[in-house]
């Protein structure tokens, strides 16, 4: 833990994992039913509901029983999504008609947020190479009543042989999480893991590149803490790709991304994404980025 905890300090963030607790959060379903309808039907069952002011849809939530377990959350009218978890898509801001792909889409929560922002219109294409993953992406898409999308098993690195160019693509990169989804996480991650999840990412990124659009949007997010995985790559990628430019997340919660990771410089662009400290924010951790590939 100290090893992890000491970088931490190093990036300047010093805080006591132990003390931070995140709130769980929902987001309404609006493909199945009008907001002011789902939260005057969870406050009458007794579940206490606050708008989470940096989302479109999302609330946190108290409740004395299973929110995962209820007749609404059963027939798609919310969906169980943490707070930080919502932010990578309202980010890319995806547009009814535009195609997008969803690089690493199981289980499917931001699946079906990007079919809720697009109101089934367009097309979405969701990759996971396991296929038993792609079976909870399925089942939560029928669920939502997302009807726009279209699911294939593919390594989301070889997506170039669709022979496809996207308006839109969300990686929401297979990462190295944090420790506030694995209170074990402490003990079992390493730094060599972290930088082997890394090169996955870099991976990742270049068939992303292949297969965006001119003009085109591409969001990378994670929900680790770890700058191999977050500031380094991007830093990395707009070293390869000098067509890619760095626009700013705009969001009112996180902080600026970082431009020196343990004392080596990096593009001052970075400061244009979005870092989430739990101890700051009151989620998981997560790190965003926007990239656009301008035409000349």
């Amino acid at each position: 833990m100290n090893f992890f905890l000491n970088r931490y300090k190093q990036l300047g963030a010093d805080f006591d994992p132990e003390t931070i607790e995140i709130r769980p959060s929902l987001r309404v379903n609006t493909l199945k039913i009008q907001e002011e309808e789902i939260v005057k039907r969870l406050k009458k069952e007794g579940v206490k509901l606050e708008k989470i002011p940096f989302l479109e849809w999302g609330y946190w939530y108290e409740a004395e029983f299973s929110m995962g377990a209820t007749p609404e959350y059963l027939i798609g009218y919310y969906y169980l999504q943490e707070a930080a978890s919502q932010l990578p898509v309202k980010v890319l801001n995806p547009k009814p008609g535009e195609t997008v792909l969803d690089m690493a889409a199981a289980p499917g929560s931001k699946t079906t947020q990007i079919g809720q922002y697009m109101k089934n219109k367009g097309v979405i294409m969701a990759l996971d190479e396991n296929v038993h993953r792609l079976v909870s992406v399925r089942n939560n898409l029928e669920r939502c009543g997302v009807t726009n999308s279209i699911i294939y098993k593919k390594d989301a690195r070889f997506i170039p042989d669709f022979k496809m160019k996207f308006d839109k693509i969300l990686l929401d990169a297979p990462c190295s999480g944090n420790f506030i989804t694995d209170k074990d996480w402490f003990g079992k991650k390493t730094i060599d893991g972290i930088k082997e999840r890394a090169r996955l990412q870099k991976e990742l990124l270049k068939a992303a590149v292949k297969v965006l659009k001119k003009d085109g949007v591409l969001v990378y997010s994670t929900c680790t803490l770890e700058p191999e995985e977050n500031e380094m790559n991007i830093d990395w990628l707009l070293k390869k790709y000098p067509e890619l430019k760095l626009e700013k997340v705009e969001l009112e919660i996180g902080d600026p991304g970082l431009t020196e990771v343990f004392g080596e410089k990096l593009n001052p662009e970075l400061s244009k994404c979005r870092r989430l400290w739990p101890h700051k924010t009151q989620t998981e951790g997560f790190f965003i980025a926007k990239i656009v590939w301008r035409a000349k």
